[in-house]
């Protein structure tokens, strides 16, 4: 005699609210999530609605790009901080600028993006992270790690040895430029006024 054993259908964690708070809680629109995220803002939309629920690999992405476990994202629920909150490399949110020979890895937490943002800049031979100007009164910091760069800010070209610093007004159009024959390794911030 076979005894069956019934249980009540399980359904898929609903992510939507949870996904909408911490995207609200760290000033992010759907657009910055869907950037940093590499996810399609529709898509983020329809799971904030509830009208669709991510993929692992999507929950995973989202997780990665708000700073979070995904666990943390699954279970809707907050937890106690910890007193020291580490991120693995796997874990750090990455913009890959492939057909600009660039790799942008944000290292500050994403509640401060807009305000104060710092990154790992990797550019190929030739590569070049050109921006358009930022809101008035951004500056960039470019501490230059390994490798040769220049940086470009109206009209004005300063080029940089390893160990160097350049700051600029970042609220006209800018570049970083790699004329270099080898990779070039910085580090990047962004301090919005």
């Amino acid at each position: 005699m076979a005894i069956n054993i019934s249980h009540p259908p399980v359904s898929p964690p609903e992510v939507g609210a949870t996904l909408q708070r911490l995207r609200l809680a760290r000033g992010l629109t759907l657009e910055d999530l869907s950037r940093a995220a590499g996810v399609s803002k529709s898509m983020l939309s329809q799971i904030e609605r509830e009208k669709a629920n991510p993929t692992i690999a999507v929950a995973w992405r989202l997780a990665n790009a708000l700073g979070i476990g995904i666990d943390e994202l699954l279970a809707g629920e907050q937890r106690e901080s910890d007193a020291i909150q580490l991120v693995e490399p796997h874990e750090t949110p990455t913009l890959p600028g492939n057909h600009s020979g660039y790799v942008l890895r944000i290292l500050g937490p994403m509640d401060l993006a807009g305000k104060f943002e710092w990154y790992e800049l990797t550019l190929a031979p030739g590569g070049a992270l050109r921006s358009q100007a930022h809101d008035p009164g951004t500056t960039e910091h470019l501490s230059l790690l390994s490798g040769s760069l220049e940086v470009e800010v109206d009209g004005q070209v300063k080029k940089l040895k390893p160990g160097a610093s350049a700051r600029y007004q970042a609220d006209k159009a800018h570049a970083i430029v790699n004329g270099g024959k080898s990779e070039a390794r910085a580090l990047l911030v962004v301090i919005h006024r």
